[in-house]
């Protein structure tokens, strides 16, 4: 009898997830490290049970998709707009600071400017992803310090356009000017739409009324508009995520659309999983183990920089101590967009293959630990304030 081969690796990677998340559970731990750790294991660079990355990394992108699409859901605009100083101000400063302290490290190391400006721009972004899902799982997006977070992170993901021009200008790749007025209306575009849900509260939907009692079509409508409004912002040169996240907002503002959450609920479960699985299958087990002291060395300063840095930049914009610190600590890992950027700069011949290799597993290795860091930072601010 013939059995598909992908059967047997998808058993032997829900059973890694299952007994790694009780481990987990028992210690109080988020899924998410559940995840990476299983990515890690089974990858190509662990026990080589899963060797086909590309196509996981492809069911990871869809992940990312559908978990901003339903942050979207969960966001009040107008709280997003009240946080529209912490998020621009917060985030160029961050992106200021990282590339001056890079540029510093470069002018020791007798790095490039072009490969200073480039690690400058990878430590600044934090995980979307890795951040939302804790906020999530902690019930914590409704916060102030959530909305201040979602706000940054949602700018962070649109200053990689930019970013991403900036490299390819360093490198003499320098794009046309076609390409850029694409992206400039794509960004007028989410703009207005993003108005349009802000100003008209609640939205209506025609076709809502039509689906109310056909729950099969539901999952197909709330597919068409969250992967319609990605696939949009993705020909225009913006960012999949982001389209998404807009398209949340869209049917969360809809009253008529409370059936998306619940239908689509499991498939955001298994396709986050699955971003998280990508990002461990990254780790290169044989480099970690050739070069832990530098990567153990880089894990730790960019935790303690990212952390302080994004204390004393929320700080000085009026959140308290406490609030601060906590925020500073969730924005603390590099981030999957990271990835994107470290690519190009290799493609680019900013960064040698051994600085690749490096700049990978020291944002993997940081996705990895950053809950244990977040945990960590938590209960430090929790017995302060108790104390």
């Amino acid at each position: 009898m013939h059995v598909d081969p992908l059967l047997p690796v998808a058993v032997e990677l829900f059973l890694a997830i299952l007994l790694i998340a009780i481990v987990l559970q028992r210690l109080k731990q988020p899924y998410v490290i559940g995840y990476l750790v299983a990515g890690l294991l089974l990858g190509p660079h662990g026990l080589g049970l899963i060797t086909d990355q590309a196509t996981q990394e492809r069911l990871g992108a869809i992940g990312v998709v559908l978990l901003l699409f339903f942050i979207g859901m969960e966001v009040s605009p107008r709280r997003l707009v009240a946080s529209g100083k912490v998020a621009v101000i917060g985030t160029m400063a961050q992106i200021g600071i990282s590339v001056a302290i890079a540029w510093l490290i470069g002018l020791v190391l007798d790095w490039p400017f072009a490969r200073s400006v480039l690690i400058g721009f990878v430590i600044s972004l934090s995980s979307t992803a890795v951040v939302l899902k804790m906020l999530q799982d902690w019930g914590e997006i409704d916060t102030d310090t959530g909305q201040d977070l979602l706000g940054v992170l949602l700018f962070q993901d649109m200053a990689v356009v930019p970013m991403l021009i900036v490299l390819a200008f360093m490198s003499g790749d320098r794009p046309d000017l076609g390409t850029l007025a694409l992206q400039g209306v794509g960004g007028v575009l989410i703009l207005a739409l993003m108005v349009l849900v802000l100003v008209k509260d609640p939205i209506n939907l025609p076709l809502a009324r039509w689906l109310k009692e056909d729950t099969e079509m539901q999952v197909f409508a709330a597919l068409i508009i969250c992967f319609g409004l990605a696939t949009l912002t993705g020909m225009f040169g913006l960012s999949t995520a982001l389209g998404a996240f807009v398209g949340g907002m869209v049917i969360g503002s809809a009253r008529q659309t409370r059936w998306v959450h619940h239908n689509l609920e499991s498939l955001r479960v298994l396709f986050v999983a699955l971003f998280f699985v990508s990002i461990g299958m990254l780790v290169d087990l044989d480099f970690l183990a050739q070069y832990w002291f530098q990567v153990s060395l880089l894990v730790v300063a960019v935790f303690l920089t990212n952390t302080f840095v994004n204390t004393l930049i929320l700080r000085m914009l009026g959140d308290g101590w406490s609030e601060s610190l906590y925020a500073g600590a969730l924005l603390s890992q590099i981030g999957e967009f990271s990835f994107v950027l470290s690519a190009v700069g290799y493609r680019s011949g900013l960064i040698t293959s051994f600085g690749y290799q490096l700049t990978i597993a020291t944002i993997a290795i940081t996705l990895i630990l950053s809950s244990l860091w977040i945990a960590f930072m938590r209960r430090a601010i929790r017995a302060r304030e108790r104390g």
